[in-house]
Formats: structure tokens, sequence, C-alpha cells
């Protein structure tokens, strides 16, 4: 930890499969952090006060009036306490606004809201909100008009106009993936015998997903079973096949609504081994101005935390940035 620097905000980043911590300075500087496997759904006992006080107790001891102020599903309906989702359009003040505060029994916590997109076919997402804020924190340039996409398993791509989070989508591309890996036949030859990576099976897989037509993907699918039996496909690189197939299928849907359309600035954010892999992805459906940004996340908790008051603190400067 650096000894020097005053804690500031502690923030959490509490998702479905992990829990991380970050102990934050001036200009959302990291002074300290920590991770558990403790998402939502794995943590021990179901008992969220817990672990809370297990891994943020200590600076919640050292610094009882530091804030701390939690981004992800843990304020989802199985989380520790359900926060109201914001309507889309949302900026940063909204979010800020929509903030639940409640005694965690060691120190006050506040939970940011996720964002509903109503309508027909509504449409949420809770935790990708702080990380599209924290990437416009970082990157000005993108408030007014950008598209982020934050590859995951559930993949969102958001679109952003005027500082606002205008519209997004939804592709479960992650899940769906995790699902065939697992539970199908799709996925057996990979299950029993292993796997290993392999770009040109990705690269196949988004070849025949931009090439499906009026098949579709989902008429393809099975082509990862019957290309490993015809012996064409080694069962060890089935799997990279799939993900080209399923990647490819995300990625033909959005370059299909953005034909005739100038394409704004496109960043990805997230896992930096997947965001790469998307990158190569887009380049072979030839959008090629793509940039990788790192660090939202923290830097949307830190954002929120000062619109909502809970810190009042500069903005982080141009050299906590880092690009990959």
């Amino acid at each position: 930890m650096n000894e020097t620097a005053t804690p500031r905000l502690i923030g959490l980043d509490w998702g479905t499969s992990s829990l991380r911590a970050y102990l934050l300075g001036d200009h959302a500087q990291v002074l300290d952090n920590r991770s558990q496997p403790w998402g939502i759904l794995h943590t021990p006992d179901g008992d969220f006060a817990k672990a809370f006080r297990e891994l943020v107790g200590d600076w919640r001891q050292q610094w009882p009036s530091v804030p701390a102020i939690a981004a992800g599903m843990i304020g989802s309906r199985q989380g520790w306490r359900e926060v109201p989702y914001v309507d889309c359009p949302a900026d940063v003040d909204s979010l800020a606004k929509g903030l639940l505060t409640f005694d965690s029994g060691c120190g006050e916590l506040s939970l940011i809201p996720g964002v509903m997109q109503r309508g027909t076919l509504p449409n949420v997402l809770r935790g990708e909100e702080t990380q599209i804020f924290g990437a416009l924190e970082l990157e000005p340039a993108l408030a007014e008009h950008a598209l982020l996409v934050l590859p995951g398993t559930h993949s969102k791509w958001a679109t952003i106009r005027s500082s606002r989070l205008d519209h997004f989508s939804t592709y479960m591309t992650g899940e769906l993936f995790a699902v065939l890996r697992e539970h199908s036949i799709l996925g057996r030859p990979a299950r029993e015998e292993g796997s290993e990576p392999s770009n040109d099976a990705f690269m196949r897989g988004l070849t025949n997903a931009r090439e499906s037509g009026a098949e579709g993907t989902v008429g393809r699918l099975f082509t990862t079973r019957s290309l490993f039996l015809a012996g064409d496909l080694p069962a060890r690189h089935s799997l990279d096949y799939l993900s080209g197939l399923l990647i490819g299928e995300e990625l033909r849907s959005v370059v299909a609504s953005l034909k005739g359309a100038a394409c704004p600035p496109l960043v990805l954010i997230g896992d930096p081994a997947l965001c790469r892999r998307y990158q190569d992805a887009l380049a072979f459906f030839e959008i090629t101005d793509v940039r990788l940004l790192e660090q939202a996340t923290r830097t949307g908790l830190w954002r929120i935390a000062c619109a909502a008051g809970l810190v009042t603190a500069a903005t982080p400067s141009s050299e906590d940035t880092r690009h990959v």
C-alpha cells in the first residue's frame, strides 16, 4: 500500500462471480486493492455483511470516516439490497441521486443503481453503468458521441450522446458459450479431450457466422459437431470455433444495424484478453478504428461518489489513464 497518500474512498466491484475492492486516494489513485471469488452467487453462506467486513473491515477500522460505494449485482434482486433502476437515458447525476445507502454493520455502504431502458422490449444493465461513466471520465472526448462495447457474460453495446447513456443493446454471447461448452453436445469433444487455443479455428467460426446469411448462425451451430465428426475440426480447437461463431453472430447483428451510418468512436472496456478477441473480430468485420480502455471501473466508482458528494476531489489526471 502507498503509505504517503490519504485514503478517500473504498470502492467495490461486486458482481456475479467475483468481488474486488479498491482503497482510493485523490484522483482515483489505487492505494490498495483486494479480491475474492465472492460474487453474489458464491458469497460464503450468502452472508454479504460478513464478506464485506472480512474484505475491508481493517480499512474501515483504520479510516472510519472514509465512505464506501459498490457497483454491480450486489445491488440486484439477488444481492444485498435491491436498488431501483434509473431510466435510460441516464447521466452520472441520475446515478448519484439513485444511490441506496444503508448500515452494513461495518459502516455505511452506498450501492449504485443499474439502468433500465423501457419500452416494448425493455433492457437492463447493472454494473456496466459504472464502467461507462468511468470511461467518459478518462476520455472526455467520448462524451459527445461514442459507442462503448463491454464484452462479457452479457455483452453490452452502449451509445453515448451528450454525456449520457442514450441507448444500449445486450447480447448473451458469453453465457451462451458457457452453456453450450458445459451442457451441450457441442462442448463434449473438448470436455473429453481437452482444449487449446486456435486463432485459425476462431477465424473460421467468424467466417461462417459472417457468411450465414438468411440461415443465421443458429443454423450453423451444429457445424461445431459435424466438422469434428468429419475430421475437419480437432476436438481441442472446437471451442475456439464455437467462440468465433457466437462472437461473429453478435458482430454481424451490430454491423447490420450500423449500415448506412457513420460509426462513432468505438471503445472496448473490460477484461483485456476478451477485449483483444473482440478487437480481432471487429477487424475481421472491417471495423479497425477501435481502442481498448482500462481502469474504467474504479474511475467510475470515484466519479459517481464525487457526483453524490461522498468525496470532493479533482478528477483523475491524464497520467492515471492507461490504454492497452
